[in-house]
């Protein structure tokens, strides 16, 4: 009963002090609990089309020439029609005006070798539409002085004075600025391989608020040359990035973020996962696609916070993979489903010619928290619907035997093994209070720091309960396998105490089962899905894929890059570490 009590008084504090420490246009934190969620049971599913998102060159083609282009993109507050039968939502959307800026942001097309600048405007007002923690490690610890917010192009390998360092952070009209806070305009050179990658805030502590808030974007780099002769479905209808996320709102239509944290005594808000209860595409919940019987490329990123997608069809259409996060796979991989973590890509074609029905429900059974979570419900378990035209018709796309094939990871030329352990750390009440990657803070001196050029191999051991999609700015990877942990419960004390994976004998413990990598995601990655229990290895590049060879500009200056798990409340507390490039 005592302890029963002091929840309470703890609770009743937290939430005072949230009203205190954050401040919004909608309703105050002290009131965000007790306005009524909207029952997702209520929203009727498959009503609003798919939208197409807007659309942006990042070049300009003179007399027949690309040449390169400078865009002004801002992040803006507005309303947002998330579903037919929902009230407007405010949220944060990036786009050319207010006017045109939507959730997710418009999709920028770049070219390979074309560079695209891209000036990126912050013209949020003073206060987060959501509550924010003062807790954890923050860029800000008042929201009276303005909302944080800095671009990170994710899967982009350029200069880290444009990479969206958590460090690098700026205000409306830059009134005030981060440390590492270096050019109000962004140089992407767009010469690594074509591929998809996303854009997203990256505002230290404040990541996960600002991607609910809206601000996410899908950024494609094409090569004719390359991808052309591969036949491939193309073309705005056929050809389509598709951005998966979910969220709860309220009655009167605003996202819905818990206001009170796990341990309110140590974060008043911080909570270890967001998981909504609706299902948003193209920033519709639970869209639908008319389509006809022929082939469509379908580029999907989760961009959820926390969830776990599980794609498949209900009635059993085959998705035939063709790339994985940024760069294209060595040839086509089919499967009857596809797990897709927090931040990761996934690209397949799906034939809707060889459907038996006129339609088709793209569906989801991942757990949450993946992998040991509850289990998906009606509309959790439901992602769109695809409504297919009855006559078939002539399609001349394709998809070829062979993709594209880069130069082998060559474990010959390993100039560093590292180990990176994964730890989560609890109250009294055995609820999490924050996480590390190698047992240290994100402001710890840093300790990764490969050379420009070399190859290097990770053991990324995962000491916790949950699936980490673990991410590496700049460096692309490979999974080479994942070995479970025998006797993992000793070996976990060890590290608790030493925190030295050779000292505890790591390679003496990861002798269990071991657990195949799918054929869609045995090429370069920049996300993978680290397994609870086991040790994952990794030979990761710090140079261009394609070349075989070290990067066109100077890795080495500037702010520096990063790793870090990808579920973004993680990412904010505080499961991220520097990375340095050196010469």
């Amino acid at each position: 009963m005592e302890k029963t009590l002091l929840l309470k008084l703890l609770t009743f504090s937290a939430l005072l002090l949230c009203s205190i420490t954050s401040s919004s246009s909608s309703p105050s934190s002290s009131s965000i609990d007790t306005l009524k969620l909207v029952n997702a049971s209520k929203l009727e599913i498959f009503v609003d089309e798919l939208p197409d998102m807007p659309k942006i060159y990042g070049y300009d083609v003179v007399d027949g020439v690309p040449k390169s282009k400078s865009l002004k993109i801002g992040m803006f507050k507005k309303k947002w029609k998330f579903h037919r039968d929902l009230p407007p939502t405010t949220v944060y959307a990036y786009g050319l005006s207010k006017r045109k800026a939507t959730v997710p942001g418009p999709t920028i097309e770049a070219l390979h070798r074309i560079d695209t600048h891209v000036t990126w405007q912050n013209q949020l007002p003073p206060n987060h539409i959501l509550p924010w923690d003062p807790t954890i490690p923050t860029a800000l610890t008042k929201t009276t002085h303005g909302i944080p917010t800095v671009v990170h192009l994710h899967g982009g390998i350029h200069h880290s004075e444009s990479d969206g360092n958590a460090n690098s952070w700026f205000t409306s009209r830059y009134k005030i600025k981060g440390p590492t806070w270096t050019n109000k305009t962004y140089l992407y050179s767009n010469n690594q391989h074509p591929g998809n990658l996303w854009y997203h805030d990256h505002a230290m502590g404040l990541t996960r608020v600002n991607l609910l808030a809206g601000l996410i974007g899908s950024y494609i780099i094409r090569h004719p040359k390359i991808e052309s002769p591969l036949g491939l479905p193309h073309g705005d209808e056929y050809d389509r990035p598709l951005v998966l996320f979910d969220r709860s709102f309220k009655t009167d239509g605003s996202i819905y973020m818990n206001s009170t944290g796990n341990n309110p005594s140590i974060h008043p808000q911080w909570q270890p996962e967001y998981f909504g209860d609706a299902i948003i595409v193209n920033g519709k919940a639970w869209p639908s696609l008319t389509v006809r019987r022929r082939k469509y490329r379908f580029r999907i990123i989760n961009a959820s916070n926390a969830r776990f997608f599980r794609l498949f069809f209900t009635n059993g259409l085959r998705l035939v993979h063709v790339g994985s996060d940024s760069a294209y796979i060595r040839k086509p991989a089919a499967s009857n489903k596809t797990l897709v973590g927090p931040s990761e890509i996934t690209d397949f074609i799906v034939d809707f010619s060889k459907s038996e029905s006129n339609v088709a429900i793209l569906a989801n059974d991942a757990p949450y928290p993946y992998p040991s979570g509850d289990p998906v419900d009606e509309l959790t378990g439901k992602v769109m619907k695809f409504t297919i035209l009855p006559d078939k018709e002539l399609d001349t796309s394709r998809i070829p035997k062979k993709l594209v094939e880069y130069p082998v990871a060559d474990l010959s030329s390993v100039s560093q093994t590292r180990y990176i352990a994964m730890y989560e750390y609890t109250s009294n009440i055995d609820e999490p209070t924050h996480l590390y990657l190698n047992g240290k803070p994100y402001d710890a001196p840093v300790t990764e720091t490969p050379k420009a050029g070399s190859t290097e191999v990770w053991y990324v051991i995962n000491l916790t309960d949950d699936n980490h999609p673990l991410h590496i700015h700049l460096g692309l990877f490979k999974v080479l396998d994942q070995t479970e942990l025998v006797k993992s419960d000793e070996f976990k004390d060890c590290m608790t105490k030493i925190n030295d994976a050779v000292k505890c004998h790591v390679d003496e413990h990861a002798r269990g089962k071991k657990v195949a990598v799918p054929n869609y995601e045995k090429g370069w990655k920049n996300v993978f899905k680290m397994r609870p229990g086991f040790v994952t290895k990794i030979v990761v590049r710090f140079g261009y894929i394609h070349t075989n060879t070290s990067y066109e500009f100077d890795a080495t200056a500037g702010p520096g890059y990063a790793y870090h798990c990808h579920i973004l409340d993680h990412e904010d507390n505080a499961m991220m570490r520097p990375l340095k490039i050196v010469k």
